[in-house]
């Protein structure tokens, strides 16, 4: 899998809650927040479809909704995706009304909706898997995400390279100004603020012919994905 590493320079400004401790401080010091960046080729996607049906009784609706997904489960297994890697086991069951002007609402139904969420994990695969999405009950996939398999290996890289990143700012404005980094004060990591791997997001459904899947599984595998961290630092000023 190839993949490369790019260190972003940023400017020596940090976040507000890391400024306000930086505000106290009497000795010499300076901010820098690094960031770092991984783009990667996905080799995993995870999709999902919503199968609607709607009927005149609840019962008839989640019978619809439910034979629908079985045979979309049924096409999947086929094509070659695992039984474990479909989830399909939340529904949900509501009344459906007409409402015409200047008059009472008509009740018309109920509509029974399942999400089908599939992790994909040949992605060469990918569009006929899409393809076998085609059916009844079923007219849209919610989104299509692309993602690696080892997660935390490249997050752990982007990681290294926005401590790098912060070291390298912080040593070349020390620098400039004549002076150098005597060592590390404050850390500030917040994991929660962590940018996520890139999604594409897709509305209308995906179809290709024979002729042309091969090449439009491959448009998957050919978009790059980019894992990103950021560290924000305060440095002590050797004065």
């Amino acid at each position: 899998m190839k993949k490369h590493l790019l260190a972003i320079l940023l400017s020596t400004s940090a976040l507000i809650s890391t400024g306000a401790v930086a505000a106290d401080l009497s000795f010499p010091h300076l901010e820098t927040t690094g960031r770092g960046e991984v783009v990667v080729k996905p080799d995993m996607a995870v999709f999902s479809v919503d199968v609607v049906a709607t009927k005149p009784t609840a019962s008839e609706a989640k019978q619809a909704a439910d034979q629908a997904v079985t045979k979309f489960i049924e096409r999947l297994t086929k094509a070659g995706v695992e039984r474990k890697n479909i989830n399909s086991a939340n529904i949900s069951l509501s009344a459906q009304y007409r409402y015409p002007k200047d008059k009472a609402p008509e009740f018309t139904g109920f509509k029974a909706t399942r999400n089908v969420v599939v992790t994909v994990y040949k992605l060469e695969n990918l569009n006929t898997y899409l393809d076998d999405a085609l059916g009844d009950g079923i007219n849209q996939i919610n989104n299509i995400t692309l993602k690696v398999k080892d997660q935390k290996k490249y997050q752990d890289e982007a990681r290294q390279a926005a401590i790098a990143n912060a070291k390298e700012v912080a040593a070349s404005l020390a620098k400039g100004f004549g002076d150098k980094v005597e060592g590390v004060w404050q850390i500030d990591y917040n994991t929660n603020a962590r940018p996520m791997p890139y999604g594409m997001r897709s509305a209308p459904m995906m179809y290709a012919s024979d002729e042309n899947s091969a090449a439009v599984n491959q448009s998957y595998s050919d978009n790059n994905i980019v894992i990103s961290d950021s560290v924000n630092v305060i440095f002590k000023l050797a004065k």
